[in-house]
């Protein structure tokens, strides 16, 4: 399925906007870590890969601009811990 991910950086989200509704991951920055403290994907988006896509994003961008990924969320800790790779 394809999407496009906006990042909002002002708002710390990164977001995908699909069929009137939205899928989010929310992050905070500090002492050198983008740490991931909310995945939201509304009901009619589920099952379709976004939450993984907008973690997987988020997490780039952490390591594109010197940034440890760090996951307060549950689903952000489950996807650090099935991608070591980001760490």
């Amino acid at each position: 399925m394809e999407y496009t991910i906006n990042h909002k950086r002002e708002q710390h989200l990164f977001e995908i906007e699909m069929e009137g509704h939205v899928a989010y991951v929310e992050y905070v920055l500090e002492n050198n870590s983008l740490d991931i403290i909310h995945t939201i994907v509304s009901p009619p988006l589920e099952g379709r890969g976004m939450a993984a896509a907008l973690v997987k994003a988020a997490y780039e961008y952490a390591q594109q601009n010197g940034f440890k990924p760090k996951a307060t969320c549950s689903y952000a800790v489950r996807w650090l811990e099935r991608h070591p790779e980001m760490q």
